[in-house]
């Protein structure tokens, strides 16, 4: 969520449509106007506007509401957007442009509420962030001199999920809104748990490091003091740092609240059900587009998964979703063709922006152009490295088909033919966790997403399986599912499963490879579960030793095509460290953990006739 600053400000002047857009014109064209909007309880928003001080036409809105900050304060203070160069499109476009203080944060009166629930039920002066929305909107189009009265909202990561809310909000000059990259579900899929599994370093580091969890009191222009303990190495750091509670006793220093608050709620209750931002999705009113990164380490579940909840619980409304090969915010930036050391083939940010993003809000705010090229989905396949439009998500022909694993580290989509009890085994040692990067890394890299994975195939603790050389592309469209057959010497462990193509040996991009990419393993989806929660997040069950049993979890969808030549390959391990918090290995509440709790766990994962360990994967014919 807070790489959203550093995409937001691209430091380039961009000439569009044969105007140069700088500060200056910048100045020339706009007038600022900072205001505080009464919400339905009294409380005021501070809401910074800036005007086309062109009167003769009328105007869209396009608002942004953020707990980020509006910054910079001050009427005379003008906001660099002449630097982004989606910004830039809009400004030329002649385009209100507003963002809002959320409640309870930065400029703004009230008090914050992280995810806050929506209340489908709200009466009188009752709040949500719908509401709150809907009270924004209807001042805007009755007190901006120049609207058109009509508006649009878009926002990425945790304004994306304000995105959803509002809409919600029902107002009727809403007509158009975006979630990109939406915190969704902090529980099941976001920044801070993927089915269950803490993600330590993301949670901490944004509550802590990055100061967002520090009180406020009072409405402020000034970023709050943080007690930064880290050190450069974050794996010695996280490692050294032990069991969760130490980082607790850091947090509770800090007055960190609501990392307190996630350390007394283990398990998927009323508290995150309540914080599931797809519980409001019915009957949605606004034409709806979700954007989401194939390989956005903080949110690759929130996009795929607010559209298939609009598909499920509002399929009057007019949605769709677009998914590209980016990092997290990557299609607000300047350059779209790379990842690490992928290529891309082209340019895909200033692709989705001019051919996707610009002109669905022009159709809806402004009446021009065409959204026949918008279909249903929009989606780029990464491997073949090309765009493709579909009718439905996942698209018409993919049949879910079982990859097996097999014995010598064979993959095999025949199913394993030997009735003797067959394994591959390993321990899982949480004195020495797997890293989930390669090197020594002072923060959490976007690039794991994609990157090349032999550092960890070769460690005795992570079992690696894969295919021949495919004789024909072999491409996937939609989720992909572990079902793992294992059996543990302990009474818990995570499973991480990872996807990854195999590039052939004599691979190279051709215009001189930064990186050896021949025999590239490129991490194409890895996923995590917390074992206890294999059947319930809400509520967990111990693993009985040596007992066969099944996992089986579902992965956030991919678009990939693994080309003739390559191959197909699946890792599995038990800790992707400092990514995740380490699990004890034993049945307990590991956010109350002890550091005596750690132990070490032999898992065999099953691959024989009876117990057929297996990837079901999308393959679209």
């Amino acid at each position: 969520m807070k790489k959203v600053f550093a995409i937001a400000f691209t430091f380039l002047c961009l000439s569009v449509f044969g105007q140069t857009i700088d500060s200056t014109w910048f100045v020339n064209n706009y007038t600022k106007k900072e205001v505080l909007i009464p919400m339905r309880d009294g409380v005021k928003l501070f809401t910074s506007i800036y005007m086309p001080k062109d009167t003769v036409s009328k105007h869209p809105v396009i608002l942004t509401r953020t707990p980020y900050s509006c910054m910079p304060y001050g009427e005379d203070n003008y906001s660099k957007l002449w630097r982004s160069p989606l910004a830039t499109r809009y400004l030329k476009e002649g385009y209100i442009i507003v963002t809002q203080d959320v409640r309870g944060r930065w400029m703004s009166e009230g008090d914050f509420a992280n995810v806050r629930p929506f209340n489908a039920n709200k009466k009188g002066k009752d709040i949500d962030e719908a509401s709150d929305t809907y009270d924004a909107i209807d001042w805007m189009v009755k007190n901006i001199p120049g609207n058109n009265g009509n508006v649009g909202v878009k926002g990425i990561s945790y304004p994306g999920f304000y995105s959803t809310e509002a809409a919600l909000s029902g107002h009727p000059a809403l007509k158009a809104v975006s979630p990109q990259a939406p915190v969704t579900d902090w529980f099941v899929g976001d920044d801070f748990h993927h089915n269950g599994a803490m993600f330590a370093m993301d949670a901490y580091e944004f509550y802590i490091g990055f100061g967002f969890g520090r009180p406020r009191p009072e409405p402020t222009s000034v970023w709050p003091e943080s007690d930064k303990p880290f050190t450069p190495n974050k794996y010695d750091f996280y490692y050294k740092m032990g069991a969760l509670p130490n980082l607790t006793a850091i947090a509770n220093r800090d007055s960190v609240w609501f990392w307190d608050t996630v350390m007394n709620h283990p398990n998927y209750d009323a508290f995150w059900k309540a914080r599931n931002a797809r519980v409001g999705l019915y009957n949605v009113k606004p034409a709806m587009m979700v954007v989401g990164g194939l390989f956005d380490a903080e949110d690759c579940f929130g996009a795929w998964n607010v559209f298939k909840s609009l598909e499920k619980q509002s399929p009057q409304t007019n949605s769709r979703i677009v998914e590209g090969p980016w990092y997290h915010g990557q299609w607000a930036s300047q350059d779209g063709s790379h990842l690490g050391n992928v290529q891309f083939g082209s340019n895909t940010a200033e692709w989705y922006q001019e051919n996707v993003e610009l002109p669905f809000f022009n159709y809806y705010l402004k009446g021009e152009g065409s959204i026949d090229s918008l279909t249903k989905a929009t989606i780029f396949f990464s491997g073949e490295n090309e765009w493709h439009r579909f009718n439905s998500w996942p698209p018409a022909g993919v049949k879910m088909t079982d990859l097996f694993l097999n014995d010598e580290n064979s993959l095999s989509f025949n199913k394993p033919s030997t009735s003797k009890p067959d394994f591959s085994e390993y321990i899982s040692d949480p004195a020495h966790p797997v890293p989930y990067s390669e090197g020594e890394l002072s923060h959490r890299t976007r690039e794991y997403m994609d990157d090349d994975q032999r550092f960890a195939g070769r460690r005795p603790d992570v079992l690696s399986f894969e295919t021949d050389v495919l004789t024909e592309d072999v491409r996937l469209a939609g989720p992909v599912i572990a079902d793992l057959q294992v059996a543990l010497s302990t009474t818990d462990a995570d499973f991480v499963v990872k996807l990854i193509d195999v590039f052939p040996d004599d691979f190279s991009y051709g215009h001189n490879d930064k990186y050896l990419m021949n025999g590239y393993q490129m991490l194409v989806r890895g996923e995590i579960v917390r074992g206890k929660f294999r059947n319930s997040l809400e509520k967990p069950e111990p693993f009985v030793p040596g007992k066969v049993t099944e996992v089986k979890y579902t992965m956030p969808d991919i678009a990939h095509v693994f080309k003739k030549g390559h191959r197909i390959m699946v890792q599995i391990q038990s800790s992707w460290f400092p990514l995740v918090d380490r699990n004890p290995q034993q049945f307990l509440d590991i956010y109350k953990a002890k550091d005596s709790d750690f132990i070490k766990s032999d898992i065999k994962v099953y691959h024989d006739a009876l117990n057929a360990s297996k990837i079901i994967l999308p393959v679209m014919k």
